[in-house]
């Protein structure tokens, strides 16, 4: 019903370097985020249970001193695993390792973001 989402799914590394888990409670939630081999590209997974829920995630584990491109792929407003699977947003945003992101899950739902450092051609 939305093929763009599975950009995400064509980008993402498949071979990690470092795995860091930023927060997690066994059974209702947790935030992943891993940095490619050889590289300099992260990806942060997040995933909730039948609950909805409001998480932060501070990026502290990108580089000191560079900027990134998030490339967001979100919950949608309506989002949720009874009926809306489907509702989902995207989008980019510039950030750097002093930011914190708010990462709000639908019931059932989650946030896959690719973090690209600003200047790298993208892949």
């Amino acid at each position: 019903a939305n093929p763009e989402p599975f950009q995400f799914i064509k980008d993402v590394p498949v071979d990690w370097e470092e795995t860091r888990v930023l927060a997690a409670e066994l059974g209702d939630h947790v935030v992943i985020a891993r940095k490619e081999r050889g590289g300099d590209v992260w990806a942060l997974g997040a995933i909730t249970d039948e609950n909805p829920r409001v998480l932060t995630a501070p990026l502290d584990f990108l580089d000191a001193g560079r900027t990134y491109r998030a490339e967001i792929y979100r919950d949608g407003p309506d989002a949720d695993y009874r009926g809306k699977r489907e509702s989902i947003v995207i989008e980019q945003k510039i950030v750097t390792s002093a930011d914190v992101l708010t990462l709000a899950l639908a019931p059932g739902g989650g946030q896959a973001i690719r973090f690209v450092p600003v200047g790298r051609a993208r892949r």
